[in-house]
């Protein structure tokens, strides 16, 4: 049992499924509610001729109660089709689906339109039958009814009275008679029937308590004792004139005593008109149905209402029921225009609107058909669109490709000036990182250095333009070559291309070799006499030093001058010879920590009044670099940092307090690269472009300097892959930080340097 059961639900519920599928194939739930509303209204017609009695056949009580359960069964089944048509279209405009909005508002608009009408007639019968009725029950149609059954009355009950008149005076003439007639029977009978003939009676008798007759006149012969009955009797003995009516109400018999002490009895009849029974019969029936109706007439408006509710809750259920059909009938193309359209606007152009081609030609049929007639035309253009777009993507990667692989800038620009296609290379020589971040923006609002070139182009028509622009980006100086060239269609400047590309080094390196080259000639030209006069001052101190007898301390003193002098422009020339002649760097692991504190102690021992400090790391750091090359760069700017401070103190007014001087040399490793900054307090770096300026040749802010300390600093980062920066330190000063590659590799053969041997010998 177990092992069945799980099977067998899935199969049942396939089953149900698939009945679920048919049935909404085939439309049975509006099959079903045609056949609940006919059904429906049979059953109402039918409850309504029982409830008047109008059937050709007799109606009992529980066919009339079967009646109306059938009636109230069926409306709840119409009840619970047509709520569950309103909750399912509730829930479709909870969920926002199509055209669920109009399905909504059409089902109310058919509902009141089909439903105002049969409420306004079922309140307008209701109340037409509630004053017809009262109408009927009026006080006036009660007093025409009662009198008529009073003149019926009235007329019986007098005739009653006249043959109980007639009954006491026969009684009284019979009474009178004289004994030798009342004793003698023929005589007396001859008396009896004139006195029934003169009161006009049909029949006649006399008999006594025991039922024995003594006279019978006319119909009396038929006289039956035992139809009297002894109450009669006994209320004739007390006096009384007895009147009895026959049970078919056509005679009317009055007993009356005769004689008492014989206990005889005189009976007398007379027939009443048929015609007037009849028409008393008649009324005594219409006024019976008359009070039984009046009696039941809030039962019958009871009827009514209900009958009249019912009614109205048919139409309703059924206008709901038909309105929910005709709407979901007009709603459906709408909707599926609706679903189509929501799929095309979600990219799905392959959407139609379902056409079977069996629906009859009306105006939605032929939108759904010219819908889909045009979703095939959007298809097709689209495929054409995106077959063009394709093109143009390979195109546009290709120009990417190709604008990628060039090391000049290019920004491609509309009419208007704003940039519309950027490379990676401009981005990166105009340091603002993402490319896509240019486009669409303004070229002077990146680029504002540029707003004479494209002014130039806009007054030439088009015609290429090219100049050089001084650019400063994060603190950096760029020179760059600029071409700016107009894409003109049919005469009309369509846009721009602008390329440039960064000569800063280029020019730099320009004028390094033409420094190089006039170092060379000056060291040259200037140092071949040095060593002449150097000696011929030194010999004419030693030989003539003891001669001159008078002011021989001014002599000296020129002398000594004149040797000094040859020394500092010997080692102004050295300098001149290094720069120019400036050796291959020789690549070996170097301890950073031991060639700093080799260069501040040597430079703390130049200037004693400085506090040097060393900030680096315990643990060892070794980089492969040329030690001699580094030792020397960081003693050009220990020493600039020394003279900086100098030159601060020797600034600072008299009677002023003057700080003393501090150099702190700073070791820092991040990432792949290691920094070794020099920081002092001294007067501080220039501002602005002077500040790019001083790692050129001969450029210098001091009166004694060469200008060539940081250009060899320069050089030396250079050979080494690495760069200088020159940053103010927080707090005053200047900090010059010195970024060197931790992935060097060493060099693999040493071989001595020539050019400088030659250029110490020299």
């Amino acid at each position: 049992m177990t092992a069945t059961a799980p099977g067998i639900a899935p199969r049942s519920d396939g089953l149900w499924r698939r009945i679920v599928r048919w049935s909404r194939g085939r439309h049975l739930s509006t099959l079903a509610g045609i056949l609940l509303i006919v059904a429906a209204i049979a059953a109402g017609a039918a409850t309504y001729a029982a409830l008047t009695e109008t059937l050709p056949v007799a109606i009992d009580q529980n066919t009339l109660m079967l009646l109306l359960t059938l009636d109230g069964v069926l409306l709840l089944l119409l009840g619970a089709v047509v709520a569950r048509r309103i909750v399912a279209l509730w829930v479709e405009r909870r969920q926002g689906l199509a055209a669920s909005r109009l399905h909504m508002r059409l089902v109310a608009v058919f509902s009141i339109l089909a439903v105002a009408p049969a409420i306004i007639m079922a309140i307008f019968s209701a109340l037409f039958f509630y004053v017809g009725l009262q109408s009927w029950f009026s006080d006036r149609v009660r007093l025409v009814v009662d009198e008529s059954l009073a003149v019926a009355e009235g007329y019986l009950k007098e005739h009653q009275q006249t043959l109980s008149r007639d009954a006491e005076v026969m009684r009284n003439d019979l009474a009178r008679l004289p004994l030798n007639i009342y004793w003698d029977p023929p005589r007396f009978r001859q008396y009896f029937q004139s006195q029934a003939l003169m009161r006009n009676v049909t029949e006649a008798v006399i008999f006594d308590g025991t039922g024995q007759v003594t006279a019978v006149f006319g119909l009396g012969f038929a006289f039956d004792f035992t139809t009297v009955h002894a109450e009669d009797l006994e209320r004739a003995r007390k006096g009384e004139v007895v009147l009895i009516v026959s049970e078919g109400g056509n005679r009317v018999n009055a007993i009356v005593l005769l004689d008492q002490d014989f206990d005889r009895f005189l009976f007398i009849g007379r027939p009443v008109e048929s015609r007037v029974l009849e028409h008393m019969d008649v009324t005594q029936s219409a006024v019976q149905e008359y009070r039984h109706m009046e009696e039941q007439r809030f039962a019958l408006q009871t009827r009514m209402a209900v009958i009249f509710v019912g009614v109205a809750v048919l139409l309703l259920l059924a206008a709901i029921w038909l309105g929910l059909n005709f709407a979901t009938y007009l709603v459906a193309p709408i909707s599926s225009l609706i679903a189509a359209a929501e799929r095309i606007r979600a990219g799905d152009l392959t959407a139609r609107v379902p056409d079977s081609g069996l629906e009859p030609e009306d105006e939605l049929v032929s939108l759904s058909r010219a819908f889909n007639r045009m979703t095939s035309q959007l298809e097709s253009q689209r495929s054409e669109l995106v077959e063009a777009n394709r093109q143009l993507d390979l195109r546009r990667r290709f120009t990417e490709a190709v604008l990628a692989g060039v090391s000049a800038g290019v920004l491609g620009l509309d009419q208007n000036g704003r940039i519309n296609l950027p490379n990676l290379s401009a981005a990166n020589l105009l340091s603002v990182g993402d490319p896509s971040s240019l486009i669409g923006r303004d070229l002077l609002e990146v680029v504002p250095e540029l707003e004479e070139l494209m002014g130039n182009i806009r007054r030439r028509g088009g015609k290429q333009v090219e100049g050089q622009v001084q650019i400063r980006r994060l603190g950096q100086q760029k020179t760059l070559l600029v071409r700016v060239a107009a894409e003109v269609v049919g005469g009309e400047v369509k846009g721009y291309v602008v390329t440039f590309d960064d000569v800063s080094e280029l020019m730099s390196a320009q004028r390094k070799a033409a420094w190089a080259d006039v170092a060379r000639r000056i060291a040259h030209e200037i140092k071949n006499p040095l060593t002449p006069i150097q000696l011929s001052a030194e010999r004419l101190r030693r030989k003539y030093l003891k001669e001159i007898t008078s002011d021989p301390d001014t002599f000296k003193a020129m002398t000594d001058t004149i040797v000094r002098h040859v020394d500092d422009i010997g080692r102004m020339v050295d300098e001149f010879s290094a720069f120019a002649r400036m050796p291959q760097p020789v690549m070996k692991p170097t301890a950073m920590q031991d060639l700093t504190r080799q260069s501040v102690l040597l430079q703390a021992s130049a200037y004693p009044a400085i506090k040097f400090t060393c900030d680096m790391a315990d643990a060892p750091l070794v980089v492969t670099c040329d030690s001699r090359q580094l030792g020397q760069a960081l003693t050009n700017l220990l020493k600039n940092a020394g003279e900086a401070i100098e030159g601060r103190l020797e600034e600072t007014p008299a009677g002023a307090e003057k700080l003393p001087g501090e150099i702190t040399a700073r070791i820092r490793v991040e990432d792949e690269r290691v920094l070794l900054a020099v920081e002092d307090n001294g007067k501080g770096l220039p501002q602005s472009e002077e500040r790019d300026r001083l790692t050129e040749p001969y450029v210098t802010t001091r009166a004694k300097g060469t200008g060539l300390g940081l250009a060899i600093v320069k050089k030396i980062m250079e050979d080494h892959g690495g760069a200088i920066l020159l940053e103010d330190r927080p707090g005053g000063g200047a900090r010059v930080t010195l970024v060197l590659p931790r992935n060097i590799a060493p060099t693999a053969t040493v071989t001595p340097d020539m050019n400088t041997a030659d250029a110490r010998r020299g």
